[in-house]
This record gives structure tokens, sequence and C-alpha cells, in this order.
């Protein structure tokens, strides 16, 4: 910085200081221009300040919505199993029921159509076995002149696994014979395993319980 003089050699502290001598006066130094843009701004930011409040908002909220959209998909998806479950489980149920009152509705005048429906609904041993004894149950029947008329009562899933299942049936069943009273109904209980067959079920197997 130049310092004036007087003619006496004193230093005069009134005296004018140029522009381009001070610090104070110049041009400003190019880091202390303010950033053009957000993310020059960001870049400014000094590391450990805490972030901007509108950026935190926007990850918090992208946040939000992934989380969302996932527990919405895996709530279809648990709502789809659901639905696939009770579907199968009703049809494990009904195909039981008609299975027992095919089983215990027989009468003499129709008994071939009957037997022919039983084997319609029934699959593996059980099909085979029941078919190679109709012949003499038939015989039996239209012999007796027997007329059996089932009634569910009640019907309930004991086990499922996978496509098959066991179903506890009561059929209360009333038989008449011909020149016979008619009789009480009997109650009869039945654990009947079912198979799935695509979107069918059939009967695989028949025993009496007490």
């Amino acid at each position: 910085m130049a310092v004036n003089a007087d003619p006496a050699g004193q230093l005069n502290p009134l005296a004018e200081v140029s522009p381009s001598d001070s610090g104070d006066y110049g041009e400003r130094d190019d880091g202390d221009a303010e950033p053009d843009s957000p993310a020059q701004a960001e870049e400014a930011r000094p590391r450990g300040m805490p972030m901007a409040p509108q950026r935190l908002a926007l990850i918090v909220g992208l946040v939000m919505i992934v989380a969302l959209a996932g527990l919405a998909g895996w709530l279809t998806w648990r709502n789809h199993q659901a639905l696939q479950v009770a579907s199968r489980c009703a049809l494990f149920l009904q195909t039981a029921s008609q299975g027992a009152l095919n089983l215990t509705t027989i009468s003499y005048t129709e008994v071939d159509a009957d037997i022919k429906r039983i084997l319609d609904t029934a699959t593996g041993p059980f099909h085979d076995d029941f078919q190679t004894r109709s012949g003499p149950f038939v015989n039996v029947v239209k012999q007796a002149q027997s007329t059996s008329v089932g009634t569910i009562t009640e019907a309930g899933l004991e086990s499922v696994n996978g496509d098959t299942a066991q179903v506890l049936v009561a059929v209360s069943v009333k038989t008449s014979n011909a020149g016979a009273a008619g009789q009480q109904p009997h109650a009869w209980r039945m654990r009947i395993d079912v198979a799935q067959r695509g979107d069918t079920a059939k009967v695989s197997n028949v025993e009496f319980v007490r």
C-alpha cells in the first residue's frame, strides 16, 4: 500500500489510498461466487451439515411408495392363496358328501344308473373294487326290491394333504324292502378319502367308522 508523505517527510494518515492498493475494494474473489444450480449448492454443502428438508422429504416419499407397493403385492398374493385353499376345501367337502349320498341312495328301479353314478365319482382302487362287486350287489337289490335314501347330517374335513383329503361324513339312511314295514333311519359315519384331479375331485376310498 502506498503511503503519502508531506513535504516534511511525515506520514499523513488522512492521505487518500488508491482502491487498487486496498484488499477491501478490489474485485470479489471467485471463491465467493454464489452457486449457479441446486446441484452445485448440494456439492457446496459442507460435509456433516443436515440435508435440505425438500430433498429429505422426496427420499422418504419414494421409500414409502416402494414399501406400500411391496405390501400391496404381498397382500394380493396372500389373498389369492387363501381363496385357493378355501375353494379346494369346499371341493373336498362337496365331493365327499355327494359320494356318501351316492352310496346310500339306491333304488331297485334305477339301480343300474345308481351304480354308474357311484363309479363316475370314484377313482383308484376304490373304483376298481366297487366295479368288481357291483354285479352281485345289483342282483341283491333287485331281488329284495330295496330302496334306500341317504341324508347328510354332518360333514367336516379331518385332514388335508396337498391334492388329497380325508372327510368325515355322517349320514342318516332310511331303507325299505318289498313286503316289509318301513324301517327306522340308521345313522352311519364314513371316512371318505378324496383326491383332486384337475378342477374336479373323486372318491378314492370309503371306510365305515363308529
